[in-house]
């Protein structure tokens, strides 16, 4: 009878198995604690924003409610999807075009929330403090895209345009390798 050993020693344990991948290809160590900064920041400008008890004007209390609780709940689920490999079953393949499209989108407009907050507000302290965590979260919104930037540049820019400086010639793959030897190419033409 065969024993159970004879096949542990050629198998080996999958690292890819675990939950959190970090670094991942869409998200590294720095920015993956930027984004986890920008989920706390964002929630305690929320929750500062719903402790107000009464408001002069409601529609930059409420607008700034919008922008910090949307900020909260999708950078959130960006951090989760980035971080994990539920990217990959979500069926989205321009992933770094929806980060960068979304924290820049994100940071102007809590840019802007925080503004009109700051300029009409009863003055309160609370609402003074949900204003400061609101810039806060700003400045960490506009931090992620710099590292964003610099370690990966500007999502937009086209393939080609990014191969052309290259001179080399691309590596055979597997496939064109396979190809030749069945046309009788490399190792594969008779002799």
């Amino acid at each position: 009878m065969a024993s159970s050993t004879v096949y542990s020693a050629t198998t080996a344990p999958n690292p890819k198995t675990s939950c959190f991948l970090l670094p991942s290809e869409h998200l590294d160590k720095g920015r993956f604690i930027v984004k986890g900064l920008e989920v706390l920041l964002s929630l305690v400008a929320f929750v500062l924003e719903e402790v107000v008890n009464s408001c002069e004007s409601c529609s930059a209390l409420y607008f700034f409610e919008f922008v910090s609780c949307t900020a909260f709940l999708f950078t959130l689920l960006l951090l989760i999807l980035l971080s994990t490999t539920l990217h990959t079953r979500v069926g989205i393949d321009c992933w770094k075009q929806v980060d960068f499209v979304y924290t820049l989108a994100i940071a102007v407009f809590f840019c802007i929330a925080s503004i009109v907050f700051a300029s009409a507000n009863s003055g309160t302290s609370v609402e003074g403090t949900a204003v400061a965590f609101g810039f806060l979260a700003t400045i960490a919104f506009f931090i992620d895209l710099a590292l964003f930037w610099r370690s990966n540049g500007f999502p937009f820019t086209s393939a080609s345009k990014a191969e052309a400086g290259n001179t080399e010639p691309p590596a055979a793959t597997g496939e064109e390798t396979e190809r030749e030897k069945l046309n009788g190419g490399v190792n594969g033409g008779k002799e």
